[in-house]
């Protein structure tokens, strides 16, 4: 697996690259006494599809490498910053309008897929807010070829907004706190609509250069303020090229309270549109960093109370791609996991539902350096296993894989034990003579 540079990381020259960026407290960077990682409002878009032609050599090296490689890219080195949390702010707002919308109509409590609003009420709902006549919430359903069975599911409600269209049309909803109505978003300025075609653009490049090589592209997962808008563009991607086999996978951070919702509403879609669900299972690594900007800026801890909850959560979202994977053969996942306990519970689970290695439909990751204990003996069974590669200059790296130390707690204990692992192996080597074989 090929990972590229941090945003901030793809030419030469540290210190005159920092002038070109200027940090923000909002994003939770270390400047808003933040814990995390930093992020960087772009200079230019020219820095973006440099950041590209980088993305391009990393699949290029993912080729050459090995069959079936993987190469990850990260979007926020693809569009700006400031972009992808306006358009999150928006999905986030229009799934609860969804859930405020449900609540009335007595559904607080099902779970999300099994939500559905009735148009009738939905569109009195809407005339009483003053948000749109019932001829035009009629036209928002027909338009769509949506509600043609009187309901109106989470799924059906995020494609009336469509990433691929013009994002500035007035939208009013009402606001929970105060009551009023308000815009869905400000209006969106030119410029931030060719963001939106040139972020899709250099995806479809990448994407394109990924098939032609043979390697399947990981979309990282990054902050929750980015993540929604990350995760829609993947899904936009995948529906693309996704049709015959999984060529991009997108990421889903198990640390997250909402990442159940996350991974069955995506596999929901892709066997509606009939496309291969791809995805990169993680705990997450941003933790302090969520916390804190959450406390900061007065909104719901985004993340699991505990390690251990965020265990059964990973847990719980694998199983459910496993059994997906069991009965449409249109799903495949990379377990990203130095946990020995996930990896066992992904075997006993295989082993279960019939899945073979050689399916090729579920594969795991280690990064380069830790955990060969893990990764070895999976290889030798027959196992895909890769080894993930980042790079770049040593004081940019450095913070990406502490940050991976910090997501995997028990990672020096582990340490420790490899240690021995390989002290016992030189000893046995040793007494028998073959310390080279």
């Amino acid at each position: 697996v090929g990972h590229g540079p941090s945003p901030s990381s793809s030419t030469p020259g540290a210190e005159k690259r920092e002038k070109q960026y200027r940090a923000h407290q909002g994003f939770g960077d270390h400047h808003g006494g933040v814990n995390g990682a930093h992020t960087y409002f772009y200079a230019d878009e020219a820095k973006c599809d440099q950041h590209m032609e980088t993305f391009l050599r990393c699949i290029d090296a993912s080729s050459g490498s090995s069959e079936d490689g993987f190469s990850a890219i990260k979007l926020t080195a693809l569009a700006r910053p400031q972009f992808l949390v306006r358009f999150s702010e928006v999905l986030v707002k229009w799934q609860r309008f969804f859930h405020q919308m449900a609540t009335e109509q007595g559904q607080a409590r099902r779970a999300v897929l099994d939500t559905k609003l009735e148009v009738e009420k939905l569109q009195v709902a809407l005339a009483n807010l003053g948000i749109a006549s019932k001829a035009e919430s009629q036209q928002w359903f027909t338009g769509e070829n949506l509600g043609t069975n009187g309901t109106v599911d989470l799924l059906d409600w995020n494609s009336l907004l469509d990433s691929r269209t013009k994002l500035s049309r007035p939208l009013l909803i009402p606001n929970r706190k105060t009551g009023q109505l308000e815009p869905l978003l400000s209006r969106f300025s030119e410029e931030e609509e060719l963001q939106m075609k040139r972020v899709l653009q250099r995806m479809d490049v990448l994407a394109k250069r990924a098939m032609e090589k043979g390697v399947r592209l990981m979309v990282d997962a990054e902050q929750s303020y980015f993540q929604p808008a990350i995760s829609r563009l993947t899904v936009e991607t995948q529906r693309r090229f996704n049709r015959s086999q999984p060529i991009i996978y997108n990421t889903y951070q198990c640390y997250l309270k909402e990442a159940y919702n996350n991974v069955t509403g995506d596999v929901e879609l892709s066997r509606r549109e009939g496309w291969h669900f791809g995805t990169k299972l993680v705990r997450g690594a941003y933790m302090e960093q969520e916390r804190e900007r959450a406390a900061q800026m007065g909104y719901r801890d985004p993340i699991n109370p505990t390690y251990e909850k965020t265990n059964e959560m990973y847990h719980r979202c694998l199983d459910y791609v496993l059994e997906e994977i069991k009965h449409s053969r249109k799903a495949s996942v990379m377990v990203a996991s130095h946990n020995e306990d996930t990896v066992k519970f992904t075997l006993r689970r295989m082993m279960e539902l019939g899945i073979h290695p050689s399916d090729k439909k579920v594969c795991f990751g280690q990064l380069l350096g830790m955990c060969d204990q893990i990764t070895f003996p999976l290889g030798q069974a027959g196992f895909p296993v890769y080894k993930y590669v980042p790079y770049g200059p040593v004081n940019e790296v450095l913070p990406y894989l502490s940050r991976r130390a910090q997501e995997n707690r028990g990672f020096m204990q582990r340490a420790n034990r490899e240690r021995d692992l390989l002290w016992k192996e030189v000893k046995r080597r040793l007494l028998t003579g073959n310390l080279f074989s």
